[in-house]
């Protein structure tokens, strides 16, 4: 099991220092683990993970350059419509042909609290692609950065050299080693093998020259679905995979530079909120609760 699914964590106890299901509503629940810096849930989130960013790391990361920036992509996730289906995790498989150990987005829960209160608690998990992201800082290559244009965070793996800092820089979790395995269809040299994964329009191998092994890979919101200008197409598909195969439509994607999106609307609801706040790592993925 991935180390980030949330089975391979203890029963999460109320912040309020009773045990796990201590009668509470769901929106109190959040609410405290919001006051807690997201207390038990971001410890589900980063499931093997210090609790906070080395404090050097956060220390050094620094704003994007906000007047270069065309789009700002994010997602608002609701966490009210998730019902934990577990869609937006093989469709993000199968979108980014990702080897098995790699999961660029993954389903979090607390099995313990379903039963306890008024409903169980699911949410996605992809990358936050931070205003300040404290990963960038991290890598001493220089591999990974933050895009002028949309405020991506992206890895260039040409550069990538495997130090792996940018991990345990990163305080949700994020990212994960590709450590060069296969499917067994890929291994038996199926068809299967030849269908290249398209990220960042690179469609690599999982061998050769061009592989990923030893490599950091992360969430990058489908961005090879863009078009030349850096805009996605909902109603044409070109559209992040879990957004658009979220069964309970709990994942919404859009640019919060743009106040008609979808996203800005929800989050004028004022019901959002993110996660680890006192970080100021800024994350572009928000959570209705």
């Amino acid at each position: 099991m991935n180390k980030t699914d949330a089975t391979d964590t203890p029963a999460a106890a109320c912040s309020c220092g009773a045990a796990a299901g201590c009668g509470i509503s769901r929106r109190d629940m959040m609410g405290q683990l919001v006051k807690a810096g997201a207390g038990a849930l971001a410890l589900v989130a980063v499931a093997g993970y210090a609790e906070d960013a080395p404090p050097s790391v956060a220390a050094k990361a620094q704003p994007a350059s906000k007047g270069k920036q065309k789009y700002r992509y994010g997602m608002v996730v609701d966490t009210r419509r998730c019902v934990g289906c577990r869609a937006c995790v093989v469709a993000c498989k199968a979108e980014n042909k990702t080897p098995p150990g790699v999961f660029n987005n993954v389903l979090l829960d607390d099995p313990e609290q379903g039963s306890k209160v008024d409903k169980p608690l699911f949410m996605t998990r992809p990358c936050f692609h931070c205003e300040n992201p404290p990963c960038v800082p991290a890598c001493p290559a220089k591999a990974t950065y933050k895009r002028e244009s949309d405020g991506l965070v992206v890895v260039d793996y040409d550069r990538c050299i495997g130090v792996l800092d940018c991990i345990p820089a990163c305080p949700y979790g994020a990212r994960t080693e590709d450590q060069g395995l296969n499917f067994p269809a890929v291994a038996e040299k199926t068809p299967y093998a030849q269908v290249p994964s398209p990220e960042y329009n690179q469609f690599r191998l999982r061998e050769g020259a061009k592989a990923t092994k030893g490599k950091v890979r992360k969430c990058t919101f489908c961005l090879h679905l863009q078009d030349a200008d850096g805009r996605y197409d909902k109603a044409a598909g070109r559209w992040p995979a879990c957004a658009k195969t979220c069964t309970g439509h709990a994942i919404h994607f859009g640019d919060f530079n743009d106040p008609a999106s979808e996203v800005s609307a929800l989050l004028k609801t004022g019901k959002a909120i993110r996660l680890k706040e006192q970080l100021k790592t800024e994350p572009n993925v928000y959570y209705l609760v």
